[in-house]
C-alpha cells in the first residue's frame, strides 16, 4: 500500500475523525523526503505517512492542533542551512529549507473522492497544492494548463501503484510478492498450475490467475501497460519461452527473465527457429539474469536483487552505491 493509499484508508476509517493534512511542498538544498510527500494527524494524534525521517514529526503535530481547533490553515518554514540548525529545535542535519502546508481535512473533500476513483481505475490524478496566504492555502484538483504553473502553487500528478506482474507462482515468487508489496505495488501473479497460483500463498497479490502460457495472454485476464515491470521465473522452460515469446516485443517498463544467461540464449534462439523476430532494442531491453548482482542466494535475497534493478530501471539510475554519487541525490 503506498502512502497516499494508506492516508485515504485512515480517512474512511470508522469512526471518523477530524484530520489534519500535511504536505511537503518545496524543497531548497538537502531533505530527507521530497516534495509531495504527506503525512496525515488525527485528532488523537495518530499519524500516517511522514514528511522527514521523524526530526520534523513532533513538531507538526503540535501545529496540528491548532490547525484542527481554529479550522485555519498554515505554511510552516524549517530552515535547516545553519550549521547549527537546533536553534530550530528539529536538528535535521539536512541544510536545506522546507516548506510544510497544513490543512484540515476530512473524507468529503471532492479532491479525496476523485482520487480514490482514479486509483481504483488505475488513472494518474493531478493534484495542486495552495501556500501563499493561508487564505487560499488548499489541496484542489488542478485544472491548470502545464506550460502556466502560478506561484506559491505546488504542481503533483499522483500516479496509481507500480504494477508489477509475476509469471511463475512458485515458492521463490512468493517473498518477490512480499516484498513488492512493501513497497505499495499492485501485484498480478500468473501461473499455469492452479494449486500454486492461489490466494492463499499471495495474499498481497491484487489478482492471481491461472493461464495458458501458449495462449495470447489478453484474452486470459492479464493487464499489462507500458508502466508494467514483468519477471517470468515459472522454472520451466516450456512455459518461460511462450511467456517471452509474447512479452519481448510488448512496451513494458521491465522485462526480466529469472535463470543463467545461457538458458535465456537458448530460449531466445529457439523463438528465433520458430519464427519470431525480434529486433536489438527488443533484446536490449530484457534483463536475463534478472537482478543485481547482490550476493544473494536464498529466495529473498534474490528477491531483493531484483527489485533492486527493477527499481533502478524505473528511475533510470545504475545503481552505483550513493557515496559514488557526485550529483544530488534526489536529482
Amino acid at each position: 500500500m503506498t502512502e497516499i493509499e494508506a492516508i485515504l484508508r485512515k480517512l474512511s476509517a470508522e469512526p471518523p475523525q477530524s484530520a489534519v493534512l500535511c504536505t511537503l511542498v518545496s524543497v531548497a538544498g538537502s531533505s530527507y523526503r521530497r516534495p509531495g510527500a504527506r503525512l496525515l494527524i488525527s485528532a488523537d494524534r495518530s499519524r500516517v505517512g511522514s514528511i522527514s525521517g521523524g526530526c520534523l514529526e513532533e513538531d507538526l503535530v503540535a501545529r496540528a492542533s491548532e490547525v484542527l481547533t481554529t479550522g485555519r490553515p498554515q505554511a510552516v518554514v524549517y530552515d535547516t542551512t545553519s550549521e547549527n540548525d537546533l536553534v530550530w529545535g528539529v536538528g535535521l542535519g539536512c541544510h536545506g529549507v522546507v516548506r510544510v502546508v497544513l490543512e484540515r481535512i476530512d473524507s468529503a473533500a471532492p479532491w479525496i473522492a476523485t482520487l480514490r476513483e482514479n486509483l481504483a481505475a488505475d488513472r494518474p490524478t493531478r493534484l495542486a497544492v495552495a501556500f501563499g496566504d493561508d487564505a487560499h492555502t488548499c489541496t484542489r484538483l488542478d485544472d491548470s494548463t502545464p506550460d502556466a504553473p502560478a506561484p506559491d502553487v505546488f504542481h503533483q500528478e499522483i500516479l496509481p501503484p507500480q504494477p508489477l506482474t509475476i509469471f511463475g507462482a512458485g515458492d521463490d515468487a512468493q517473498p518477490l510478492a512480499a516484498l513488492a508489496a512493501t513497497l505499495g505495488w499492485r501485484i498480478t501473479v500468473a501461473d499455469p498450475r492452479p494449486a500454486y497460483a492461489t490466494p492463499a500463498r499471495f495474499p498481497q497479490a491484487a489478482r492471481v490467475l491461472v493461464i495458458d502460457p501458449s495462449k495470447p495472454l489478453d484474452s486470459q485476464g492479464v493487464v499489462l501497460t507500458p508502466r508494467t515491470a514483468v519477471v517470468i521465473m515459472t522454472h520451466h522452460y516450456i512455459h518461460d519461452t511462450p511467456l517471452l515469446g509474447q512479452l519481448l516485443a510488448r512496451p513494458l517498463a521491465y522485462l526480466g527473465l529469472l535463470g543463467p544467461k545461457k538458458r535465456a540464449t537458448r530460449i531466445l534462439q529457439d523463438l528465433t527457429d520458430q519464427g519470431a523476430s525480434f529486433s536489438e532494442t527488443d533484446r536490449a531491453r530484457l534483463h536475463a539474469p534478472t537482478g543485481l548482482d547482490l550476493g544473494g542466494d536464498t529466495p529473498a535475497e534474490v528477491a531483493l536483487s531484483i527489485l533492486a534493478e527493477i527499481q533502478s530501471v524505473l528511475t533510470r539510475r545504475d545503481a552505483r552505491p550513493l557515496r559514488q554519487r557526485e550529483r544530488p541525490i534526489h536529482s
